[in-house]
């Protein structure tokens, strides 16, 4: 990267800025209420486009971001709460203070000895008030957060103590779902089920898994052998709905054998 260029880039990106909130009807009337759910929606467009590995995508989405960054920071200025060079200093300080290991006399010679320090410290200097567990954001979709608690959780020392135990955790709460399934309670097997993703999540983490990808891993492929099905239903002229389900599951075992061809 030519740092000369990039800092010409963030100069046009700043006065591009400028000029769409002076000039612009829609970007006039923005606030940081009204841009929250398009950086969200940016944030999932960035997300889908690493799953697929499209480089042109990420290089995109990533500029929309940044854009939502500077936008956010070109607000916070003009109520003198902030600007963009507070927001660019505030992670340098506190990059450079997360890692003593690189600017301090710290030993950290392993990610997870890294990863074990961050957490440390970040709850040393920002969580003191609220807990180990205060830092985890309330708007994080449910398993990125059951994932962002187990990390953190486990910082502090609780976990299990060889990865292997969670498998006894996954089979007790799998029991349990049983059990209220026999009850036919629904709240209580709503718990149930919850505490059976929870465990499944941690085995993820454990297992150096990130079940969001997994998940998504596996919901392109159920999309790929249905649209299959799909289409060999339409081949043949008829409706899903007029087919045996051992008809569907022929067409599936289909899809299942194509794709390890």
């Amino acid at each position: 990267m030519n740092r000369h260029d990039a800092e010409k880039a963030t100069t046009r990106l700043l006065d591009v800025m400028d000029k769409l909130r002076a000039e612009c009807p829609w970007d006039r009337e923005q606030t940081f209420d009204s841009l929250r759910n398009n950086t969200i929606e940016e944030t999932y467009e960035l997300a889908d486009a690493i799953t697929d590995k499209n480089m042109e995508g990420i290089k995109e989405e990533l500029g929309d971001l940044l854009l939502h960054i500077v936008f956010y920071s070109k607000l916070a200025d003009e109520q003198n709460a902030f600007d963009y060079t507070d927001v660019a200093n505030a992670v340098c300080d506190k990059l450079i203070y997360r890692h003593p290991h690189v600017y301090g006399d710290i030993h950290a010679d392993t990610p997870e000895a890294v990863k074990q320090n961050w957490e440390a410290l970040k709850l040393r200097k920002k969580n003191r008030k609220s807990g180990t567990l205060g830092g985890v954001p309330v708007s994080l979709p449910s398993m990125v957060k059951a994932f962002r608690i187990g990390e953190k959780a486990a910082a502090t020392g609780f976990d299990w103590e060889q990865k292997e135990d969670v498998w006894a955790k996954v089979k007790e709460e799998l029991m349990e779902v049983d059990a209220e399934l026999r009850a036919e309670d629904k709240e209580h097997l709503t718990d149930e089920m919850g505490d059976l993703f929870f465990a499944l999540v941690n085995a993820c983490r454990l297992y150096g898994i990130d079940p969001e990808a997994a998940l998504e891993r596996t919901n392109k492929k159920f999309i790929r052998r249905f649209n299959h099905l799909e289409k060999r239903a339409e081949e043949k002229g008829v409706s899903l709905h007029d087919m045996t389900l051992s008809e569907m599951d022929s067409y599936w075992n289909e899809a299942k054998e194509l794709e390890n061809k």
